[in-house]
Protein backbone atom coordinates (compact mmCIF):
# COMPACT_ATOMS: atom_id res chain seq x y z
CA UNK A 1 0.00 0.00 0.00
CA UNK A 2 2.81 2.39 0.95
CA UNK A 3 4.68 1.54 -2.27
CA UNK A 4 1.57 2.18 -4.40
CA UNK A 5 0.98 5.49 -2.65
CA UNK A 6 4.58 6.49 -3.30
CA UNK A 7 4.26 5.56 -6.99
CA UNK A 8 1.03 7.53 -7.40
CA UNK A 9 2.57 10.53 -5.64
CA UNK A 10 5.58 10.41 -7.96
CA UNK A 11 3.38 10.14 -11.08
CA UNK A 12 1.29 13.10 -9.90
CA UNK A 13 4.46 15.09 -9.26
CA UNK A 14 5.77 14.31 -12.78
CA UNK A 15 2.36 15.19 -14.25
CA UNK A 16 2.37 18.56 -12.47
CA UNK A 17 5.92 19.29 -13.68
CA UNK A 18 4.95 18.37 -17.25
CA UNK A 19 1.98 20.76 -17.18
CA UNK A 20 4.03 23.66 -15.83
CA UNK A 21 6.74 23.13 -18.46
CA UNK A 22 9.55 23.68 -15.96
CA UNK A 23 11.62 20.85 -17.42
CA UNK A 24 12.89 21.54 -20.94
CA UNK A 25 16.18 19.64 -21.19
CA UNK A 26 15.63 16.27 -22.88
CA UNK A 27 19.08 15.25 -24.14
CA UNK A 28 20.14 13.52 -20.93
CA UNK A 29 18.63 11.57 -18.04
CA UNK A 30 15.76 9.09 -18.18
CA UNK A 31 14.21 8.62 -21.63
CA UNK A 32 10.96 7.43 -20.05
CA UNK A 33 10.77 10.66 -18.03
CA UNK A 34 11.58 12.75 -21.12
CA UNK A 35 8.82 11.03 -23.12
CA UNK A 36 6.38 11.62 -20.26
CA UNK A 37 7.32 15.29 -19.78
CA UNK A 38 6.83 16.06 -23.47
CA UNK A 39 3.89 13.74 -24.15
CA UNK A 40 1.55 14.96 -21.40
CA UNK A 41 1.25 18.59 -22.62
CA UNK A 42 1.40 17.53 -26.28
CA UNK A 43 -1.40 14.99 -25.79
CA UNK A 44 -3.52 17.62 -24.06
CA UNK A 45 -2.68 20.11 -26.81
CA UNK A 46 -3.81 17.71 -29.54
CA UNK A 47 -6.96 16.83 -27.58
CA UNK A 48 -7.74 20.54 -27.39
CA UNK A 49 -7.36 20.76 -31.18
CA UNK A 50 -9.73 17.83 -31.69
CA UNK A 51 -12.30 19.34 -29.31
CA UNK A 52 -12.83 22.08 -31.92
CA UNK A 53 -14.20 19.40 -34.26
CA UNK A 54 -16.30 17.63 -31.64
CA UNK A 55 -17.88 20.79 -30.23
CA UNK A 56 -18.84 22.00 -33.70
CA UNK A 57 -20.20 18.56 -34.61
CA UNK A 58 -22.25 18.38 -31.41
CA UNK A 59 -23.99 21.74 -31.88
CA UNK A 60 -24.30 21.54 -35.67
CA UNK A 61 -25.82 18.03 -35.51
CA UNK A 62 -29.10 19.51 -34.27
CA UNK A 63 -29.37 21.45 -37.56
CA UNK A 64 -29.83 18.26 -39.62
CA UNK A 65 -27.94 15.89 -41.94
CA UNK A 66 -27.25 18.60 -44.54
CA UNK A 67 -25.52 20.78 -41.95
CA UNK A 68 -23.34 17.89 -40.76
CA UNK A 69 -22.52 16.98 -44.37
CA UNK A 70 -21.53 20.61 -45.06
CA UNK A 71 -19.15 20.51 -42.12
CA UNK A 72 -17.69 17.24 -43.39
CA UNK A 73 -17.16 18.50 -46.94
CA UNK A 74 -15.65 21.78 -45.72
CA UNK A 75 -13.35 20.01 -43.30
CA UNK A 76 -12.18 17.71 -46.08
CA UNK A 77 -11.16 20.80 -48.09
CA UNK A 78 -9.63 22.38 -44.99
CA UNK A 79 -7.42 19.34 -44.63
CA UNK A 80 -5.41 20.79 -47.52
CA UNK A 81 -4.82 23.87 -45.34
CA UNK A 82 -3.89 21.56 -42.48
CA UNK A 83 -1.52 19.75 -44.84
CA UNK A 84 0.39 22.93 -45.56
CA UNK A 85 0.28 24.08 -41.92
CA UNK A 86 1.37 20.72 -40.52
CA UNK A 87 3.98 20.22 -43.25
CA UNK A 88 5.53 23.60 -42.45
CA UNK A 89 5.23 22.78 -38.74
CA UNK A 90 7.33 19.67 -39.28
CA UNK A 91 10.12 21.73 -40.81
CA UNK A 92 9.83 24.28 -38.01
CA UNK A 93 9.92 21.64 -35.26
CA UNK A 94 12.86 19.83 -36.91
CA UNK A 95 14.99 22.99 -37.24
CA UNK A 96 14.01 24.61 -33.92
CA UNK A 97 14.57 21.40 -31.93
CA UNK A 98 17.92 20.85 -33.67
CA UNK A 99 19.03 24.43 -32.85
CA UNK A 100 17.93 24.03 -29.25
CA UNK A 101 19.91 20.77 -29.05
CA UNK A 102 22.91 22.71 -30.37
CA UNK A 103 22.31 25.43 -27.72
CA UNK A 104 21.62 27.99 -30.49
CA UNK A 105 18.50 29.74 -29.13
CA UNK A 106 19.03 32.82 -31.33
CA UNK A 107 19.07 30.62 -34.46
CA UNK A 108 15.81 29.01 -33.30
CA UNK A 109 14.23 32.48 -32.88
CA UNK A 110 15.26 33.51 -36.39
CA UNK A 111 13.68 30.35 -37.80
CA UNK A 112 10.47 31.17 -35.91
CA UNK A 113 10.15 34.59 -37.58
CA UNK A 114 10.70 33.21 -41.09
CA UNK A 115 8.09 30.49 -40.44
CA UNK A 116 5.52 33.13 -39.51
CA UNK A 117 6.30 35.11 -42.69
CA UNK A 118 5.72 32.01 -44.83
CA UNK A 119 2.48 31.17 -43.01
CA UNK A 120 1.03 34.66 -43.52
CA UNK A 121 1.87 34.62 -47.23
CA UNK A 122 0.34 31.21 -47.95
CA UNK A 123 -2.75 31.81 -45.81
CA UNK A 124 -3.47 35.07 -47.66
CA UNK A 125 -3.62 33.24 -51.00
CA UNK A 126 -5.93 30.52 -49.63
CA UNK A 127 -8.19 33.18 -48.05
CA UNK A 128 -8.79 34.78 -51.44
CA UNK A 129 -9.91 31.44 -52.92
CA UNK A 130 -12.16 30.67 -49.93
CA UNK A 131 -13.82 34.09 -49.88
CA UNK A 132 -14.60 34.30 -53.60
CA UNK A 133 -15.31 30.64 -54.55
CA UNK A 134 -17.03 28.82 -51.61
CA UNK A 135 -20.01 27.64 -53.70
CA UNK A 136 -17.78 26.26 -56.43
CA UNK A 137 -15.65 24.43 -53.85
CA UNK A 138 -18.66 22.66 -52.31
CA UNK A 139 -20.10 21.80 -55.73
CA UNK A 140 -16.75 20.33 -56.77
CA UNK A 141 -16.90 18.12 -53.68
CA UNK A 142 -20.22 16.67 -54.84
CA UNK A 143 -22.58 18.71 -52.65
CA UNK A 144 -26.21 18.99 -53.78
CA UNK A 145 -27.52 22.45 -54.85
CA UNK A 146 -29.58 22.64 -51.64
CA UNK A 147 -26.53 21.88 -49.50
CA UNK A 148 -24.44 24.46 -51.38
CA UNK A 149 -27.00 27.26 -50.95
CA UNK A 150 -27.44 26.59 -47.23
CA UNK A 151 -23.84 25.81 -46.29
CA UNK A 152 -21.51 27.92 -48.44
CA UNK A 153 -21.29 30.62 -45.74
CA UNK A 154 -19.66 28.12 -43.35
CA UNK A 155 -17.07 27.24 -46.00
CA UNK A 156 -16.46 30.90 -46.86
CA UNK A 157 -15.76 31.91 -43.25
CA UNK A 158 -13.48 29.00 -42.38
CA UNK A 159 -11.42 29.14 -45.57
CA UNK A 160 -11.39 32.93 -45.55
CA UNK A 161 -10.08 32.91 -41.98
CA UNK A 162 -7.61 30.07 -42.52
CA UNK A 163 -4.72 32.29 -41.36
CA UNK A 164 -5.80 31.56 -37.78
CA UNK A 165 -5.32 27.83 -38.45
CA UNK A 166 -2.00 28.32 -40.23
CA UNK A 167 -0.43 30.51 -37.55
CA UNK A 168 -1.84 28.49 -34.66
CA UNK A 169 -0.14 25.34 -35.98
CA UNK A 170 3.12 27.07 -36.89
CA UNK A 171 3.66 28.97 -33.66
CA UNK A 172 2.76 25.94 -31.55
CA UNK A 173 5.33 23.98 -33.59
CA UNK A 174 7.91 26.58 -32.55
CA UNK A 175 7.02 26.06 -28.90
CA UNK A 176 7.12 22.26 -29.26
CA UNK A 177 10.50 22.30 -30.98
CA UNK A 178 11.89 24.39 -28.12
CA UNK A 179 10.53 21.92 -25.58
CA UNK A 180 7.85 24.40 -24.44
CA UNK A 181 5.00 21.96 -25.06
CA UNK A 182 3.06 23.23 -22.02
CA UNK A 183 2.85 26.72 -23.60
CA UNK A 184 1.26 25.28 -26.76
CA UNK A 185 -1.20 23.35 -24.58
CA UNK A 186 -2.27 26.44 -22.63
CA UNK A 187 -2.87 28.40 -25.83
CA UNK A 188 -5.29 25.76 -27.12
CA UNK A 189 -7.10 25.45 -23.77
CA UNK A 190 -7.78 29.20 -23.92
CA UNK A 191 -8.93 28.92 -27.54
CA UNK A 192 -11.26 25.99 -26.85
CA UNK A 193 -12.94 27.58 -23.85
CA UNK A 194 -13.74 30.60 -26.02
CA UNK A 195 -15.06 28.36 -28.83
CA UNK A 196 -17.27 26.34 -26.47
CA UNK A 197 -18.80 29.56 -25.09
CA UNK A 198 -19.34 31.18 -28.50
CA UNK A 199 -20.60 28.12 -30.45
CA UNK A 200 -24.14 27.83 -28.98
CA UNK A 201 -24.51 31.63 -28.73
CA UNK A 202 -23.68 32.25 -32.39
CA UNK A 203 -25.38 29.12 -33.80
CA UNK A 204 -28.71 29.47 -31.95
CA UNK A 205 -28.65 33.15 -30.91
CA UNK A 206 -28.84 34.63 -27.43
CA UNK A 207 -30.42 37.91 -26.29
CA UNK A 208 -29.53 40.64 -28.79
CA UNK A 209 -27.19 38.29 -30.70
CA UNK A 210 -29.00 36.81 -33.74
CA UNK A 211 -28.93 33.15 -34.78
CA UNK A 212 -26.34 32.53 -37.49
CA UNK A 213 -27.03 28.79 -37.85
CA UNK A 214 -24.18 26.75 -39.28
CA UNK A 215 -22.23 29.94 -40.04
CA UNK A 216 -22.16 30.63 -36.30
CA UNK A 217 -19.97 27.56 -35.77
CA UNK A 218 -17.45 28.89 -38.30
CA UNK A 219 -17.46 32.37 -36.71
CA UNK A 220 -16.96 30.93 -33.21
CA UNK A 221 -14.09 28.69 -34.31
CA UNK A 222 -12.35 31.50 -36.20
CA UNK A 223 -12.65 33.90 -33.24
CA UNK A 224 -11.39 31.19 -30.86
CA UNK A 225 -8.37 30.39 -33.00
CA UNK A 226 -7.68 34.05 -33.79
CA UNK A 227 -7.62 34.95 -30.10
CA UNK A 228 -5.20 32.08 -29.50
CA UNK A 229 -2.85 33.42 -32.21
CA UNK A 230 -2.79 36.83 -30.51
CA UNK A 231 -1.96 35.04 -27.24
CA UNK A 232 0.86 33.13 -28.97
CA UNK A 233 2.40 36.30 -30.41
CA UNK A 234 2.36 37.96 -26.99
CA UNK A 235 4.19 34.95 -25.56
CA UNK A 236 6.82 35.09 -28.31
CA UNK A 237 7.43 38.84 -28.05
CA UNK A 238 7.37 39.09 -24.27
CA UNK A 239 9.66 36.09 -23.78
CA UNK A 240 7.37 33.86 -21.73
CA UNK A 241 8.93 30.79 -23.38
CA UNK A 242 12.45 29.64 -24.17
CA UNK A 243 12.30 31.47 -27.52
CA UNK A 244 11.91 35.26 -27.53
CA UNK A 245 11.39 37.34 -30.67
CA UNK A 246 12.32 41.04 -30.68
CA UNK A 247 11.38 43.71 -33.21
CA UNK A 248 14.89 43.66 -34.69
CA UNK A 249 14.36 39.95 -35.51
CA UNK A 250 11.45 40.82 -37.84
CA UNK A 251 13.64 40.82 -40.92
CA UNK A 252 13.44 38.73 -44.10
CA UNK A 253 16.34 36.23 -44.05
CA UNK A 254 16.45 34.41 -47.37
CA UNK A 255 18.91 31.69 -46.35
CA UNK A 256 16.96 30.63 -43.27
CA UNK A 257 13.64 30.82 -45.13
CA UNK A 258 14.91 28.71 -48.04
CA UNK A 259 16.30 26.11 -45.63
CA UNK A 260 12.96 26.01 -43.83
CA UNK A 261 11.06 25.65 -47.12
CA UNK A 262 13.42 22.91 -48.27
CA UNK A 263 12.92 20.89 -45.06
CA UNK A 264 9.18 21.59 -45.04
CA UNK A 265 8.47 20.63 -48.66
CA UNK A 266 8.64 16.95 -47.82
CA UNK A 267 6.29 17.45 -44.88
CA UNK A 268 3.86 19.47 -46.98
CA UNK A 269 4.12 16.87 -49.74
CA UNK A 270 3.36 13.94 -47.47
CA UNK A 271 0.34 15.67 -45.97
CA UNK A 272 -0.99 16.92 -49.29
CA UNK A 273 -0.79 13.33 -50.48
CA UNK A 274 -2.64 12.14 -47.38
CA UNK A 275 -5.22 14.91 -47.30
CA UNK A 276 -5.92 14.93 -51.04
CA UNK A 277 -6.56 11.23 -50.65
CA UNK A 278 -8.96 12.15 -47.85
CA UNK A 279 -10.73 14.62 -50.16
CA UNK A 280 -11.21 11.93 -52.83
CA UNK A 281 -12.52 9.50 -50.21
CA UNK A 282 -15.05 12.12 -49.13
CA UNK A 283 -16.02 12.55 -52.79
CA UNK A 284 -16.67 8.80 -53.07
CA UNK A 285 -18.72 8.90 -49.84
CA UNK A 286 -20.84 11.74 -51.27
CA UNK A 287 -22.15 9.22 -53.83
CA UNK A 288 -24.09 7.43 -51.07
CA UNK A 289 -26.14 10.42 -49.86
CA UNK A 290 -26.17 12.96 -47.02
CA UNK A 291 -27.03 10.48 -44.24
CA UNK A 292 -24.14 8.14 -45.03
CA UNK A 293 -21.84 11.14 -45.40
CA UNK A 294 -23.06 12.54 -42.07
CA UNK A 295 -22.42 9.20 -40.29
CA UNK A 296 -18.92 9.09 -41.77
CA UNK A 297 -18.25 12.72 -40.77
CA UNK A 298 -19.30 12.16 -37.14
CA UNK A 299 -17.27 8.94 -36.88
CA UNK A 300 -14.14 10.61 -38.28
CA UNK A 301 -14.48 13.48 -35.80
CA UNK A 302 -14.80 11.02 -32.91
CA UNK A 303 -11.81 9.07 -34.19
CA UNK A 304 -9.79 12.28 -34.47
CA UNK A 305 -10.43 12.91 -30.77
CA UNK A 306 -8.37 9.83 -29.90
CA UNK A 307 -5.94 10.11 -32.80
CA UNK A 308 -4.92 13.56 -31.56
CA UNK A 309 -3.46 12.26 -28.26
CA UNK A 310 -1.60 9.66 -30.29
CA UNK A 311 -0.39 12.49 -32.52
CA UNK A 312 0.72 14.28 -29.34
CA UNK A 313 2.94 11.35 -28.39
CA UNK A 314 4.25 11.28 -31.95
CA UNK A 315 5.16 14.97 -31.71
CA UNK A 316 6.98 14.26 -28.46
CA UNK A 317 9.05 11.64 -30.27
CA UNK A 318 9.83 14.14 -33.05
CA UNK A 319 11.09 16.73 -30.55
CA UNK A 320 13.22 14.13 -28.76
CA UNK A 321 14.73 12.97 -32.05
CA UNK A 322 15.54 16.53 -33.15
CA UNK A 323 17.06 17.65 -29.85
CA UNK A 324 19.10 14.47 -29.36
CA UNK A 325 20.44 14.50 -32.92
CA UNK A 326 21.40 18.14 -32.33
CA UNK A 327 23.25 17.02 -29.19
CA UNK A 328 24.99 14.22 -31.22
CA UNK A 329 23.13 11.42 -29.43
CA UNK A 330 21.50 9.37 -32.24
CA UNK A 331 21.22 6.15 -30.23
CA UNK A 332 19.31 7.95 -27.48
CA UNK A 333 17.02 9.37 -30.17
CA UNK A 334 16.29 5.85 -31.47
CA UNK A 335 15.55 4.47 -28.01
CA UNK A 336 13.12 7.34 -27.42
CA UNK A 337 11.20 6.41 -30.59
CA UNK A 338 10.76 2.75 -29.64
CA UNK A 339 9.68 3.64 -26.11
CA UNK A 340 7.16 6.20 -27.34
CA UNK A 341 5.79 3.69 -29.86
CA UNK A 342 5.24 1.15 -27.09
CA UNK A 343 3.35 3.66 -24.92
CA UNK A 344 1.25 4.70 -27.90
CA UNK A 345 0.44 1.04 -28.58
CA UNK A 346 -0.97 0.61 -25.07
CA UNK A 347 -3.11 3.72 -25.48
CA UNK A 348 -4.42 2.96 -28.98
CA UNK A 349 -5.14 -0.67 -28.14
CA UNK A 350 -7.32 0.38 -25.19
CA UNK A 351 -9.20 2.93 -27.29
CA UNK A 352 -9.76 0.37 -30.04
CA UNK A 353 -11.51 -2.02 -27.64
CA UNK A 354 -13.68 0.84 -26.33
CA UNK A 355 -14.83 1.84 -29.82
CA UNK A 356 -15.51 -1.74 -30.88
CA UNK A 357 -17.82 -2.23 -27.88
CA UNK A 358 -19.55 1.16 -27.63
CA UNK A 359 -19.70 2.38 -31.26
CA UNK A 360 -23.49 2.85 -31.48
CA UNK A 361 -23.75 4.55 -28.10
CA UNK A 362 -21.06 7.04 -29.10
CA UNK A 363 -22.69 7.96 -32.44
CA UNK A 364 -26.09 8.34 -30.74
CA UNK A 365 -24.65 11.25 -28.74
CA UNK A 366 -24.51 13.22 -31.99
CA UNK A 367 -27.58 11.96 -33.88
CA UNK A 368 -30.75 9.88 -33.45
CA UNK A 369 -31.09 9.21 -37.19
CA UNK A 370 -30.94 5.38 -37.66
CA UNK A 371 -28.98 5.54 -40.94
CA UNK A 372 -26.43 7.94 -39.50
CA UNK A 373 -26.00 5.71 -36.44
CA UNK A 374 -25.61 2.58 -38.60
CA UNK A 375 -22.94 3.96 -40.92
CA UNK A 376 -21.23 6.01 -38.23
CA UNK A 377 -20.80 3.03 -35.90
CA UNK A 378 -19.66 0.79 -38.79
CA UNK A 379 -17.00 3.34 -39.72
CA UNK A 380 -15.92 3.65 -36.09
CA UNK A 381 -15.48 -0.13 -35.69
CA UNK A 382 -13.65 -0.83 -38.95
CA UNK A 383 -11.15 2.02 -38.59
CA UNK A 384 -10.61 1.42 -34.85
CA UNK A 385 -9.73 -2.21 -35.64
CA UNK A 386 -6.46 -0.94 -37.11
CA UNK A 387 -5.54 1.34 -34.21
CA UNK A 388 -2.74 -0.88 -32.88
CA UNK A 389 -0.96 -0.48 -36.22
CA UNK A 390 -1.52 3.28 -36.30
CA UNK A 391 0.33 3.49 -32.96
CA UNK A 392 3.67 2.57 -34.54
CA UNK A 393 2.99 4.19 -37.91
CA UNK A 394 2.28 7.62 -36.45
CA UNK A 395 5.25 7.72 -34.07
CA UNK A 396 7.78 6.47 -36.60
CA UNK A 397 6.54 8.80 -39.35
CA UNK A 398 6.85 11.80 -37.04
CA UNK A 399 10.29 10.64 -35.93
CA UNK A 400 11.53 10.78 -39.53
CA UNK A 401 10.15 14.32 -39.71
CA UNK A 402 11.76 15.29 -36.40
CA UNK A 403 15.10 14.21 -37.84
CA UNK A 404 14.53 16.42 -40.88
CA UNK A 405 14.03 13.39 -43.14
CA UNK A 406 10.69 14.43 -44.61
CA UNK A 407 11.40 12.62 -47.89
CA UNK A 408 10.94 9.08 -46.53
CA UNK A 409 7.41 9.59 -45.11
CA UNK A 410 6.44 11.34 -48.37
CA UNK A 411 7.39 8.25 -50.39
CA UNK A 412 5.55 5.99 -47.94
CA UNK A 413 2.42 8.17 -48.08
CA UNK A 414 2.49 8.32 -51.88
CA UNK A 415 2.56 4.55 -52.19
CA UNK A 416 0.07 3.77 -49.40
CA UNK A 417 -2.48 6.49 -50.16
CA UNK A 418 -2.36 7.14 -53.89
CA UNK A 419 -1.13 3.81 -55.24
CA UNK A 420 -3.08 1.61 -52.80
CA UNK A 421 -5.82 3.37 -50.80
CA UNK A 422 -7.63 5.38 -53.50
CA UNK A 423 -7.80 2.63 -56.16
CA UNK A 424 -8.86 0.08 -53.53
CA UNK A 425 -11.57 2.40 -52.12
CA UNK A 426 -13.00 3.14 -55.58
CA UNK A 427 -12.91 -0.49 -56.68
CA UNK A 428 -14.37 -1.88 -53.44
CA UNK A 429 -17.04 0.81 -52.95
CA UNK A 430 -18.28 1.36 -56.51
CA UNK A 431 -17.14 -1.59 -58.66
CA UNK A 432 -17.62 -4.41 -56.13
CA UNK A 433 -20.54 -2.39 -54.71
CA UNK A 434 -19.48 -2.77 -51.08
CA UNK A 435 -20.59 0.81 -50.61
CA UNK A 436 -19.23 2.80 -47.66
CA UNK A 437 -17.69 -0.36 -46.17
CA UNK A 438 -15.17 -0.43 -49.02
CA UNK A 439 -13.99 3.09 -48.13
CA UNK A 440 -13.68 2.23 -44.42
CA UNK A 441 -11.59 -0.87 -45.23
CA UNK A 442 -9.34 1.14 -47.54
CA UNK A 443 -8.53 3.57 -44.72
CA UNK A 444 -7.62 0.80 -42.26
CA UNK A 445 -5.55 -1.27 -44.69
CA UNK A 446 -3.57 1.79 -45.86
CA UNK A 447 -2.63 2.70 -42.29
CA UNK A 448 -1.47 -0.87 -41.60
CA UNK A 449 0.73 -0.67 -44.70
CA UNK A 450 2.20 2.67 -43.53
CA UNK A 451 3.19 1.13 -40.19
CA UNK A 452 4.90 -1.86 -41.83
CA UNK A 453 6.87 0.24 -44.33
CA UNK A 454 7.80 2.81 -41.67
CA UNK A 455 9.27 0.21 -39.31
CA UNK A 456 11.35 -1.37 -42.09
CA UNK A 457 12.87 1.96 -43.20
CA UNK A 458 13.37 3.27 -39.67
CA UNK A 459 15.49 0.25 -38.77
CA UNK A 460 17.87 1.06 -41.64
CA UNK A 461 18.98 4.14 -39.65
CA UNK A 462 19.61 6.56 -42.53
CA UNK A 463 17.56 9.23 -40.72
CA UNK A 464 20.36 9.57 -38.14
CA UNK A 465 22.66 11.17 -40.75
CA UNK A 466 20.30 13.91 -41.99
CA UNK A 467 21.62 17.50 -41.65
CA UNK A 468 19.31 20.49 -41.17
Amino acid sequence: MTQNKFTLTRIFSHFKTALTGKEQEFTSGSIRRAVFMLSVPMILEMMMESIFFLVDAYFVSSLGANAIATVGLTESVLTLVYAIAIGLSMGVTAIVSRRIGEQDVYGASQTAVQAIFIGIGLASLISCIGIFYPKEILALMGATPDLVSNGYGYTQILLGGNMTIMLLFLINAIFRGAGDASVAMRVLIFSNVLNIILDPILIFGWGPIPSFGIQGAAIATTIGRGSAVIFQLLILFYGWSKIKVTYKDIVFRAEIMLNLIKISLGGIGQFIIGTSSWVFLMRIMAEFGSEVLAGYTIAIRVLLFTLMPSWGMSNAAATLVGQNLGASKPERAERAVWKTSKYNLWFMGSVSIFYLVFAEIIIKIFSDNPSIITYGSLCLRIIAAGYVFYAYGMVITQSFNGAGDTKTPTIINFFCFWVFQLPFAYFAALVLQWGATGVFLAITLAEILIAAMGIIWFKKGKWKKVKV
